[in-house]
């Protein structure tokens, strides 16, 4: 199978590192990137010097940065590596393509001027408006990409509505590093994999304050039903959000200091800014740049999420801290399952 993946961030390059080292018999595969300087270095040092310094490139991985177009031609398989604004731009240029197209980002686009598009959309929602007759899903789930581009054991899920793009990612990812699972139920995948992310600046928030495993818990098992709240409002379905890209990935996110969400709460608590926070990543945290969507459209579908807007209004500088933590404790008694 001849595969590419478009975007050599970490996530892409990862994913088409692991790819390229596990079935090197069974699949070709390009990374592909538009700063051609950058893929020159990539050439000659055979690492991603910016993204995965630690790990080496195989030899078998073919690197690209010529025109797009050009690219494209004859693969059996487009992965779209790119943070979720550059999404847009990308479906647009491939809405004509005949292979399946499936993409990692996880997130809400920017408000966008136009009418349909103020509120903010998923990438499935974005693919709706730009290149509708694209057959496409999402590859997501709890994964970091460094232990990926490592092999290390990770499992992910491959969402579509379609049957044969679901096929073509298992076979295109699925070895003995890592398992992929299938799943038809596309729009709960990704609400998953972009609230989680959400949810884990709330968890660093936590953690950074020291307010205790059992706060952490909390947050995150309270974090499970607002997605899964906004999820079904959506259209998904429940069960979604017990599996891979749900609770897995809420949990790896909240928890695991490979991430960048979660380290946006850490520093926060600190007493840095949240200018101060973002700069210092070097890396996209898409929870910074989606929670104020997340709490829009879950305004606009009469969904609760406390925890969201606590994280909103901590971001956007109206609540100190401690002021979110008293806000939510102070909130009137509810039934669990609700």
């Amino acid at each position: 199978m001849k595969i590419l993946v478009i975007g050599a961030g970490a996530w892409g390059t990862a994913l088409a590192v692991n790819a390229s080292t596990q079935s090197p018999q069974r699949h070709q595969l390009t990374l592909w990137a538009r700063d051609a300087e950058a893929v020159r270095a990539m050439e000659a040092t055979r690492t991603n010097a910016r993204y995965l310094p630690e790990v080496r490139l195989p030899e078998t991985l073919q690197l690209r940065s010529d025109a797009l177009s050009q690219v494209v031609e004859g693969q059996d398989l487009v992965i779209l590596a790119s943070p979720v604004a550059g999404v847009r731009g990308l479906l647009a240029q491939l809405r004509e393509q005949q292979a399946p197209v499936a993409w990692l980002s996880k997130g809400f686009e920017a408000p966008q001027a136009g009418e349909g598009a103020a509120q903010g959309l998923m990438v499935h929602e974005i693919r709706a408006q730009v290149a509708p007759a694209l057959r496409c899903g999402v590859l997501s789930g709890p994964s970091f990409a460094r232990e990926v581009a490592q092999g290390l054991p990770t499992a992910l899920v491959a969402a579509s509505e379609h049957a044969e793009v679901r096929l073509a990612l298992v076979e295109a990812f699925h070895n003995p590093t890592l398992r992929v699972y299938a799943n038809d139920d596309l729009v709960g995948v990704e609400v998953g994999g972009a609230v989680k992310n959400v949810l884990a600046i709330a968890t660093g928030f936590c953690d950074g304050l020291q307010l205790g495993l059992n706060a952490r818990a909390a947050l995150i098992t309270r974090g499970l039903v607002e997605i899964t709240r906004l999820g079904v409002a959506l259209g998904a379905r429940a069960e979604t959000f017990m599996g891979l890209s749900g609770m897995g990935d809420l949990v790896l996110t909240a928890t695991g200091n490979l991430s960048r969400n979660r380290q946006v709460g850490l520093l926060l608590a600190q007493g840095l800014s949240l200018q101060e926070a973002v700069a210092s990543l070097g890396h996209v945290a898409e929870g910074v740049y989606s929670a104020r969507t997340v709490v829009r459209r879950a305004q606009a579908l009469g969904v609760e999420m406390p925890i969201s807007q606590a994280v909103v209004a901590l971001l956007d500088g109206q609540l100190q801290p401690q002021q979110a933590v008293a806000m939510l404790m102070g909130r009137e008694p509810a039934p669990e399952l609700r």
